[in-house]
């Protein structure tokens, strides 16, 4: 018979797993009132200090800053390297690919800025400037200990924050973008994570009940603007989830302080106003460039194409990419990037009006592909396929549970981290998917997956949701 307990409990898949994270984490009377709830909410630097030198070690020991030089250094930042290559060389914000192809909205310019900066003070193309920013990841990747500290310690308790950040600060897969990768993950994970900090301070989450009336005060509204406005300029994708967070916090005041409600969303058009002049400046270039509104990126047609044109398997067919096949690379150059991005949207889209089915086919596998395992090159042996397979379900498994119980024991702020699990997906379903997409996500995950196995106890019987 199912009763209520202070944590509801259920069978642990391993004994010494459960009895490591063992925690209480169904009285959500959190240690803050004891502790402080500032002091609460801040991660010890320490855990910050270990996170990067875990990272600058491997980065040294591995070498990951000596790109290796073939096809001209494609893979020192890819499309986003190529640009910042015309950046530093005079060329403008163009050329993606190979040659000099015109000016480009293949990507959005935070991160080749980022590069062209470091080509400009270190050489292009050179070790120390990919030294340089991939230590400049590898702050950024570490400094979101403390963002995770922060959600796990407001929304549930500060035990789940501490597993949670020395997982983030210790664990390889959380690492794995920001020793190797020169794009934009880190970044993006970066400013994403410190949105939803943003957020639940601002629903006061956590806080003390007397903070309330100030918690979503103008000048967090302003930060919120400008975070939301960076993370357009670095990975526009997640923008789905921006009026979804913004009426979250609203929302928030709607419930418990009506009269504030005027103010909170005079907060939120400044928010949206502080947001428009950090992108202004993008879609200005864009217009003047090639006459035509592009707020963020002019590729999705190619997208589209390359996910779902004929012989799509639910992957991106890299082999029909302008960087790859040269008639594609001709056909770039010579019609233009928008003209030749609708061209292969309007093949795209009659593909898949011709057969809606094989369309829906692929977003169900994609679908899988996102949380699931998305398959890798075959250069890396079967074993280290399996076992990057098996830790890529396992996590998504734990957070998707987690987040389940989360939403059911009502925990403050689940209702929006499952808006972010549905939302930043969303678009990929429809495109391509690639491992690292899940990124901005993985914090989350870490974080959910250590409140459900702190909310287990040894039993033989399962106790799941319990009433």
């Amino acid at each position: 018979m199912l009763r209520r307990c202070q944590a509801e409990k259920f069978e642990a898949s391993t004994i010494f797993l459960v009895s490591s994270l063992s925690g209480k984490t169904g009285n959500k009377k959190t240690e803050n009132e004891k502790t402080g709830t500032g002091k609460a909410f801040s991660a010890p630097w320490m855990i910050f200090w270990v996170a990067f030198a875990v990272r600058l070690a491997y980065v040294m020991l591995a070498h990951t800053y000596r790109v290796r030089p073939y096809d001209d250094h494609f893979g020192f930042g890819w499309e986003m390297g190529r640009i910042a290559r015309a950046l530093a060389t005079d060329y403008g914000y163009a050329d993606p690919f190979r040659g000099h192809t015109g000016p480009t909205t293949w990507v959005t310019p935070a991160y080749p800025l980022m590069i062209a900066g470091a080509f400009k003070l270190f050489g292009v193309f050179s070790p120390l400037a990919a030294w340089v920013l991939i230590t400049i990841n590898c702050v950024l990747n570490a400094l979101m200990v403390r963002t995770t500290w922060e959600i796990a310690a407001r929304s549930f308790n500060t035990s789940v924050a501490k597993w949670s950040a020395w997982i983030w600060a210790l664990y390889p897969a959380a690492m794995q973008y920001a020793v190797k990768w020169i794009w934009e993950m880190s970044l993006t994970a970066f400013l994403f994570s410190w949105v939803l900090v943003l957020a639940l301070r601002m629903r006061n989450v956590g806080g003390a009940p007397e903070d309330e009336a100030t918690a979503a005060n103008p000048q967090r509204w302003a930060v919120f603007g400008l975070l939301w406005g960076l993370i357009a300029l670095s990975n526009p994708s997640l923008l789905l989830f921006l009026p979804v967070c913004g009426l979250w916090i609203v929302w928030g005041a709607f419930k418990t302080q009506r009269a504030q409600l005027r103010l909170q969303i005079r907060g939120a058009l400044l928010a949206a106003v502080v947001f428009l002049v950090c992108i202004a400046p993008w879609s200005y270039r864009n217009w003047a460039a090639f006459h035509h509104f592009v707020p963020m990126r002019g590729n999705f047609g190619a997208e589209l194409y390359l996910g779902n044109g004929p012989g799509a398997v639910g992957l991106l067919m890299e082999y029909d990419h302008p960087f790859q096949d040269p008639v594609q690379l001709r056909l770039y150059t010579q019609m233009g990037e928008l003209r030749y991005a609708k061209l292969r949207g309007d093949l795209a889209k009659a593909v898949i009006r011709e057969n809606p089915k094989h369309f829906l086919i692929l977003c169900l596998k994609r679908v899988y592909y996102f949380w699931f395992s998305v398959p890798h090159p075959f250069d890396e042996g079967a074993v280290a396929e399996y076992g990057r397979n098996l830790n890529f379900q396992f996590t998504s498994i734990a957070g998707l549970l987690g987040l389940a119980l989360a939403l059911r024991r009502r925990i403050p702020g689940a209702v929006l981290f499952a808006w972010a699990f549905f939302l930043l997906p969303l678009v990929y379903y429809f495109v391509t998917v690639h491992a690292r997409f899940r990124h901005p996500l993985e914090p989350l995950i870490a974080i959910l997956s250590v409140y459900l196995f702190q909310s287990a106890e040894k039993s033989w019987r399962v106790r799941w949701f319990a009433a």
